[in-house]
């Protein structure tokens, strides 16, 4: 068997973090006659770590092309909590670097304008660069978003550069993940960036990931796991440097990395020595501490097993709340079936009237809970749980209960 290299670094993938065997895409949801077809592709979801620049990361079965196509279904703007935590980065970064009518304020992977759009109500210039056409389509045509449809990389920065396009500010919030050679995407950002200019990186911390179990994060659309330590090194070798960090509560635990080119004269904050501690104290920068990852996974999904087995032998429906692709993982690596979930809602309406990858679960719009009744509806974006528990209160009218499989399944009151 041919070991893979590293995506970064090209060493040897001797190591696994975490093997989840086949699974489908997670954001491939079925309409009936998909589902009749029964024409359903499954690819092997098997994550591992570099002993040299300690990326983790999954292997790549799947092009990028064929998970980021028309049909792609996130759309940002659907969840209010995003759209809000985006309005707060947008009014901090304007105040922070004096961002106004004359600057330029890019986002690469902008999906439907959910950012920039609070950029552009400020009178601050943006472009969007977005590279599934349908979310390009509503940030253009329903906010008034200029959207660039392409993939972000080396050779796409050089070509903004050349048509004397400039950033003040550039922002690449939860796609670091999502780019399968992280090398030629990051290089594409010193191009475009002013000498002084600014790049924010956002993704969810990998330290979080496996100190409280977050696997359900892991899916073939990203494409790595990334901690501090590594996205360095990858900034680094691209003429960049990180500068300042902040621990963000988003997506289970998130940084926000300031980023320069090297020879800017922003100066290093003391958040990021720490954070450099913090990660050398969970020996991130040594094999051993990406050790017994699977033990503490197969142990979360014996516990939300056993709670669907003691809710059907006490006659109890469950359903689901969101229809999130980390939601995917996980009922797909616990072999969930419609006869354990009755259904899943969600608010956005690509995905409803679909049914799951992997599992088959059919999906509805929220508005369908009060016809299910379920006795337990469980959230699988579990970072939302307060805003969806807030939206959906209402369940207790018939003693619906929610609840939460991860890092271990309980009832929440």
């Amino acid at each position: 068997m041919t070991v893979p290299a590293c995506r970064f670094c090209r060493a040897p993938l001797t190591q696994t973090f975490l093997d989840l065997g086949d699974q489908p895409l997670a954001n491939s949801y079925l309409t009936k006659p998909q589902l009749d077809a029964g024409a359903e592709g499954f690819y092997p979801l098997h994550t591992r770590v570099c002993g040299t620049c300690f990326l983790v990361q999954a292997d790549d079965p799947v092009a990028a092309d064929a998970i980021f196509d028309d049909g792609y279904a996130y759309f940002s703007a659907y969840s209010e909590s995003w759209v809000a935590h985006a309005k707060r980065y947008a009014e901090a970064m304007a105040g922070r670097f004096g961002l106004g009518p004359d600057s330029l304020v890019i986002e690469v992977a902008s999906n439907d304008g959910y950012l920039l759009q609070h950029f552009k109500a400020m009178g601050v210039p943006v472009l969007g660069i977005e590279p599934t056409a349908n979310t390009a389509e509503v940030a253009i045509k329903e906010r008034g978003i200029p959207t660039e449809v392409t993939f972000f990389n080396d050779a796409t920065g050089r070509d903004l550069a050349a048509r004397g396009i400039a950033a003040d500010l550039m922002a690449g919030n939860n796609v670091l993940a999502h780019v399968p050679a992280i090398g030629d995407f990051v290089a594409g950002f010193q191009h475009v960036l002013k000498p002084q200019g600014v790049l924010t990186f956002e993704f969810p911390h990998l330290l979080n990931l496996i100190e409280k179990v977050q696997f359900d994060t892991i899916y073939h659309e990203h494409y790595s796991y990334l901690s501090l330590l590594a996205v360095e090194k990858v900034l680094l070798a691209n003429g960049l440097r990180p500068f300042d960090v902040e621990l963000l509560p988003t997506h289970g635990g998130s940084l926000r990395l300031f980023c320069a080119h090297q020879a800017s004269s922003h100066q290093e904050t003391p958040a990021l020595t720490a954070l450099r501690a913090r990660e050398q104290a969970a020996d991130l920068d040594k094999l051993s501490g990406y050790e017994g990852f699977t033990a503490r996974v197969e142990e979360v999904r014996r516990g939300f097993l056993d709670f669907l087995a003691k809710a059907k032998a006490d006659g109890k429906s469950v359903a689901a709340y969101g229809a999130a692709a980390k939601g995917n993982t996980f009922l797909n690596y616990a072999g969930v079936t419609p006869g354990d979930i009755v259904a899943v809602f969600d608010a956005n309406p690509h995905k409803q009237d679909r049914f799951l990858p992997g599992t088959h679960i059919p999906t509805y719009a929220p508005a369908a809970i009060t016809q299910f009744k379920p006795d337990y509806l469980v959230i699988l974006p579990w970072n939302l749980k307060d805003e969806i528990m807030g939206q959906l209160a209402h369940i207790a009218e018939w003693g619906g209960q929610f609840v939460t499989a991860a890092p271990d399944t309980k009832v929440v009151r």
